[in-house]
């Protein structure tokens, strides 16, 4: 694997390990597709560093059982701005 994507993939797992971010925001931070941090993240970082993708993979299922709690959250703001505008 090229220096440049081990770099940017251990810069990526760093970022959601240290902050907890989601794989968008991750990618809007460092400007790649959501797929491409994913498949860094879950698959490629396994073979790279594989403590940090235990730490990652935590970080990861948390943002995925909370999930449905932030899109709740999302709608809820949808309708209170639509209700307080009309």
């Amino acid at each position: 694997m090229r220096e440049d994507i081990i770099d940017r993939i251990i810069k990526e797992a760093e970022y959601i390990a240290t902050t907890g971010a989601t794989v968008r925001k991750t990618a809007k931070v460092f400007h790649f597709s959501k797929s491409t941090v994913h498949k860094d993240v879950t698959e490629r970082l396994y073979f790279l560093d594989k403590d940090l993708h235990k730490t990652v993979k935590k970080a990861l299922d948390k943002n995925l059982a909370e999930r449905h709690l932030r899109g709740g959250e999302a709608t809820k703001k949808k309708y209170k701005k639509i209700k307080d505008v009309g």
